[in-house]
């Protein structure tokens, strides 16, 4: 945002605090942002520039902030293409391929989700930050594919973050997992965290932290950080024992890993996974669930209320190609060995 705005303080006192209380609604300039910009001149009011953020203003004096032209974020445009499912002036919801990172970082220094959206969305991007970027407000693992909503300002990104760490996003996960997470089996009953809801959930709540001897995986640790899922089995399938379990996951918290990792620790590790599911061992027939390059998980739905319009939105995203052909090879393998049974 480059363009300037007028602000009557409503209030006396310190001259950001005032500024940040009657700064005019959907601006979306926190007082750290605009103490920034008092310190760097950009602000003016009844006697000229003012720099000095303590300085005491009276109820009814006017001032003007111009701030400058958002900074170009240090990450390159590229033209990647996006499956776009909705855009306006304050927000994108994009259906992200398995094999793309969301953010640059040291292994992914481009091709990323960020690149991409740089490309994409050029001059729309109002600034987050002070920069022209996407503001990135939630994150799925590179070969997790679904549904990912970015802020395109400022006065998008804040209330989008406050939802997400007040837990008022819907996200819903589709994912197969390795065997079949029977509520009956005693076996599940006695892990630590797993409980059971009406209507068939399967509710996992633990503590999940950095793993004690592998910094890139996490793990179920007491001290770390409160995570809930819950997860209901829409479709099974057998051989001549359990095989897997199609699931919707729901995610009450968001930490890093966190279906993964409370799969595992309920015994039920996902299809495909090669951090944390690299144990499991699959029957003779059902080599399609080794060879699955990735981890089965797709962010499958997600839903929240628009931060500058206050309408609900609510999205699904269909699953990528490469996992319902396993599911469809699932059903096929599990079908031949019923109808072999009733011959």
């Amino acid at each position: 945002m480059s363009h300037p705005f007028h602000i009557v303080a409503g209030s006396s006192g310190r001259l950001d605090k005032v500024l940040a209380d009657a700064a005019p609604e959907g601006v979306g300039l926190s007082r750290s942002r605009l103490r920034n910009l008092v310190e760097s001149g950009a602000v003016t009011g009844p006697d000229g520039v003012e720099t000095d953020i303590k300085r005491k203003v009276v109820v009814g004096e006017s001032f003007t902030v111009q701030p400058p032209p958002p900074a170009d974020a240090a990450p390159e445009p590229q033209d990647i293409p996006l499956d776009v499912v909705f855009e306006d002036d304050a927000l994108i919801v994009v259906n992200k391929p398995a094999g793309m990172v969301v953010h640059p970082a040291p292994g992914a220094p481009d091709g990323t989700l960020v690149n991409a959206l740089l490309h994409h969305c050029g001059d729309t991007l109002s600034g987050v930050g002070g920069e022209r970027r996407p503001g990135i407000v939630h994150r799925i693992d590179k070969d997790t594919s679904g549904l990912l909503v970015v802020a395109k300002s400022d006065a998008a990104h804040q209330p989008l973050s406050a939802a997400f760490a007040r837990h008022d996003i819907a996200r819903h996960y589709t994912a197969l997992c390795h065997g079949v997470p029977d509520p009956a089996d005693p076996r599940l009953r006695g892990i630590s965290g797993v409980t059971f809801e009406a209507g068939g959930l399967i509710r996992i709540a633990t503590e999940i932290d950095r793993h004690p001897a592998d910094r890139k995986k996490m793990a179920v640790r007491a001290g770390g950080r409160h995570a809930v899922t819950r997860a209901k089995i829409l479709e099974r399938f057998d051989l001549a024992r359990p095989l897997a379990a199609l699931l919707e996951c729901r995610l009450e918290t968001g930490r890093t890993h966190q279906i993964r990792v409370h799969m595992t620790h309920a015994g039920h590790a996902l299809v495909g996974d090669p951090v944390y599911g690299g144990h499991c061992t699959v029957p003779r027939g059902a080599e399609m669930l080794k060879r699955f390059p990735r981890q089965a998980l797709h962010a499958t739905s997600l839903g929240f209320v628009h931060p500058i319009s206050g309408e609900n939105l609510y999205f699904e995203a269909p699953l990528p190609a490469d996992f319902a052909q396993l599911l469809q090879e699932l059903r096929n393998l599990t079908r031949t060995r019923e109808q072999s049974q009733h011959l």
